[in-house]
């Protein structure tokens, strides 16, 4: 499975009860389309994944895979810190026909290299699916290790990893010494350029809801050999990829995207929306 090059992970709407807003939902599919994206990530930690309930999470499948229309893959945000959730709503996903699913490394309960190994590896063996690693050791408060990713790659349908630990080093490690059909993709925005100049392949994106089409062409280019050019673009980017941060994520994009495009509601707590401030600075920014 190849889900592209431009994947973005999509906020949930809401409506202004903090009820998932399902019309919101199909609209942002076709803004994610024009948007260049090649697959859509849903439930995951830029939607609100912690704060939506099974049947939620569930009911987005549903949507997004009905509105993308095979027009561009869906993957599904299916993991958790309980192994056995995990792999009930992983398989809830797969009868409902997404492309894959993205398994975060459990947070919170802080398990072994082991554990995870065996976490993924159990979930992974569950379906038929085609699943994506997801690292974040800033929100899980645990690195998965070069090595871990290495052997759980050998796993078959484990295809790609979604790398957000910012570090190139691990990062490196992780693509010289996986097989070449094995995928890595920038977890961040900004790391996107510096990742595919060490062999990644792509970015699941947060900025993609709002400036796709304009990091489509980045990577292009850079896959072009017209690295000069690419560089610049990501130069110019920068700006919007650190503004997708200035509070924690997804407040800004959801923000962002009031501001440029399309009201997805707010956010559920405990997070809270911009503030003023904040949201004038991301009018500059835009």
């Amino acid at each position: 499975m190849n889900f592209g090059r431009l994947l973005t992970a999509m906020v949930t709407p809401f409506t202004d009860l903090l009820e998932v807003d399902y019309e919101k939902v199909d609209l942002l599919v076709d803004h994610l389309i024009e948007q260049g994206n090649d697959s859509i990530v849903v439930a995951g930690t830029t939607g609100e994944s912690p704060n939506l309930t099974k049947d939620e999470k569930i009911k987005l499948f549903q949507t997004v895979v009905a509105r993308a229309n095979g027009k561009v893959k869906v993957i599904a945000g299916t993991g958790s810190n309980n192994t056995k959730e995990s792999i009930a709503l992983s398989k809830e996903a797969e009868q409902i026909g997404v492309d894959g699913i993205m398994l975060v490394v459990p947070y919170y309960n802080k398990p072994s290299q082991e554990g995870l190994y065996n976490h993924f590896k159990t979930i992974a063996e569950s379906v038929s699916l085609p699943v994506m690693l997801y690292n974040v050791p800033g929100r899980t408060a645990i690195n998965m290790q070069a090595d871990t990713v290495v052997k759980l790659s050998k796993i078959d349908n484990i295809v790609c990893i979604k790398e957000a630990s910012g570090n190139l080093s691990q990062i490196s490690n992780i693509i010289c010494n996986t097989d070449s059909d094995f995928k890595l993709y920038s977890g961040d925005d900004a790391n996107t350029l510096p990742i595919l100049s060490v062999g990644g392949y792509g970015v699941v994106s947060v900025a993609g809801h709002i400036v796709g089409n304009e990091i489509k062409t980045m990577i292009n280019e850079y896959l072009a050999g017209n690295v000069t050019l690419s560089a610049s673009l990501h130069h110019k980017l920068m700006p919007i990829f650190e503004g997708m941060f200035i509070t924690s994520n997804p407040v800004p994009v959801k923000a962002a995207l009031k501001i440029k495009y399309l009201d997805v509601g707010s956010v559920r707590p405990p997070l809270v929306f911009a503030n003023n401030d904040e949201i004038e600075k991301l009018k500059a920014i835009l």
